[in-house]
């Protein structure tokens, strides 16, 4: 048994806030198409804001995670370079993401990450939240 749970961020290259509704949606498509490919894998949740993602993720002990991220970000990059001309066009060096990325463990805090990740992109998001983080 195992609760291995993550929050993982990660930007896209050179801060570019392209990650608008309509990206977001494929994004997610590509995400979850991915995460059929490897069971042991749960999305608890996923959100974005203009330049960044988040995501709430349970990974396996047998599973790195630098493993999992490398293998979400080649995959999400590929799909969207394909289906979004502009987006192919800023990027003809290779990937839409930025090298690197934030991961924290989450243990007692779960909840306050889960509405942290949901109030990602709104300009309301309360201050009592802002100063959890």
């Amino acid at each position: 048994m195992y609760q291995t749970q993550y929050h993982i961020i990660w930007g896209t290259k050179y801060r570019r806030k392209y990650i608008k509704e309509y990206v977001k949606s494929e994004f997610l498509e590509s995400l979850y198409t991915t995460i059929k490919k490897y069971p042991t894998l749960y999305i608890h949740s996923c959100n974005t804001d203009h330049d960044h993602i988040h995501l709430q993720i349970e990974i396996p002990p047998n599973l790195s995670v630098a493993a999992v991220v490398q293998i979400l970000k080649g995959n999400s990059s590929i799909h969207l370079k394909k289906k979004f001309k502009f987006i192919r066009e800023m990027y003809l060096d290779g990937s839409i993401w930025s090298v690197g990325y934030f991961v924290s463990t989450i243990g007692l805090n779960e909840t306050q990450i889960k509405k942290y990740i949901q109030y990602q992109g709104k300009k309301d998001f309360p201050k009592t939240q802002r100063k959890l983080f």
